[in-house]
């Protein structure tokens, strides 16, 4: 096999890794590939299809010969939509002008701080964390700083954490909610408390990835940080997308809005990139925007007893702690009482990796590790599949559980 010269690849490179998330993902699709019998809970994608208007507004593009290259920051229809859906959902006025698209919401976020980190700045982020935000930071030649939250406290940043974090070098804090791994949100009082923080600290900008906005239970009522405090309209980039709500995740469409030097900046970004978003997914997603919006509810409902289904059997088997989310589509429970046990093969839970691979080996199931989102011992389960396989998953994790000693 040859190998490249030393030297050869980026130094960058060496201040990432490739995302856990993924990796879990693949490594059960290769198992069962290879025929063993594997339940994947490690992919954040709905298990559901594309609404069939979406599908039909994307066919329809295809006829119309929407098939070349698009303005940088997007087609001014999708623009548009994105104006009026943050307008209307959101009570948050930008204009099409400030509307941004790009391939997806990773390449968004890659972009927004690829033109706005200079090495020896700093951005918070709060962990439980999705992946990909630490390690985009460091690509930025720029340090992430991680500010762990409690499960006592519902995996949420409290006011008091955010102040101690700040220093005169944050450039940006990230707050995603409802959270990838952990589901929490927070109500409007709570953003407040951190919206109040931030008034004190004009030099941080803030990075709200608002992806699983739609995604929300038991009457959550949802807001976006400038909804609660528009004083920081000048200081934050509102980031969303059409994966999550509309079962999208292939088609890769992230959007976002916010003050115009940035988004120039990111357009000038994209423009040495990926060029623009793929013509027909924009038009797709055109339709998600504007289109009927009444399926969602029934999306909600159905992840909501997912939800239940999962959080009940966990906390039945012995030695997890499973809180129940406000949203999304993740649980993220505690293996706690587990570290230090061993298996009946004599294996060691001395991490909560160890504990992953040993349900995985022995049992078929395919979970993250907490440690991949910046908080242990815990692990992350994606409830976006059927309530037989997820139920068939519990069972196998609650008979792991009991033949550790």
């Amino acid at each position: 096999m040859s190998s490249l010269p030393q030297g050869f690849l980026s130094d960058a490179l060496g201040r990432i890794k490739p995302s856990p998330t993924l990796a879990a993902d693949q490594k059960s699709r290769e198992l069962k590939a290879a025929g063993k019998d594997v339940i994947g809970l490690a992919a954040g994608q709905p298990d559901f299809d594309t609404p069939d208007n979406i599908k039909e507004a994307a066919i329809a593009a295809i006829r119309r010969g929407e098939t070349k290259y698009t303005n940088i920051e997007g087609i001014p229809e999708l623009r548009s939509a994105i104006s009026a859906k943050f307008k209307r959902e959101n009570h948050v006025d930008y204009t099409p002008a400030q509307c941004f698209v790009g391939p997806g919401g990773k390449s968004v976020l890659y972009y927004a701080l690829m033109a706005s980190l200079n090495p020896g700045d700093e951005v918070l982020v709060i962990a439980p964390y999705w992946v990909s935000y630490p390690d985009i930071v460091r690509l930025a030649g720029a340090t992430p700083v991680i500010v762990e939250t409690q499960l006592a406290d519902g995996f949420r940043l409290t006011p008091e954490a955010l102040d101690r974090a700040i220093t005169p070098k944050t450039k940006w804090v990230i707050i995603n909610q409802p959270s990838n791994p952990t589901g929490a949100c927070y109500t409007k009082e709570q953003i407040k408390g951190l919206t109040d923080v931030l008034m004190k600290h004009p030099h941080v900008w803030v990075l709200t990835d608002d992806m699983y906005e739609h995604l929300v239970f038991g009457g959550f009522k949802f807001h976006t940080i400038l909804e609660v405090e528009p004083g920081l309209y000048e200081r934050t980039l509102t980031m969303n997308g059409v994966s999550k709500a509309y079962a999208m995740t292939g088609w890769r469409i992230g959007y976002c809005a916010g003050p115009l030097p940035l988004i120039a900046a990111m357009s000038k970004l994209q423009s040495q990139s990926a060029t623009n978003a793929a013509s027909i997914s924009q038009w797709a997603a055109v339709e998600a925007l504007n289109g009927p919006q009444d399926f969602i509810p029934g999306f909600q409902k159905l992840f909501e007893g997912r939800r239940d289904l999962v959080v009940s059997m966990l906390n039945q088997a012995n030695g997890i702690e499973c809180s129940v989310p406000e949203g999304a589509f993740y649980v993220y429970p505690s293996c706690t009482k587990l570290i230090g046990t061993k298996t009946p093969e004599g294996k060691v839970i001395a991490t909560d990796a160890d504990f992953a691979v040993a349900l995985l080996e022995t049992e078929g199931v395919a979970v993250v590790h907490g440690a991949a989102f910046g908080l242990s011992p815990f692990f992350r389960i994606s409830y976006a599949t059927s309530s037989k396989i997820l139920e068939e998953a519990c069972i196998r994790i609650q008979r792991f559980c009991a033949s550790l000693r």
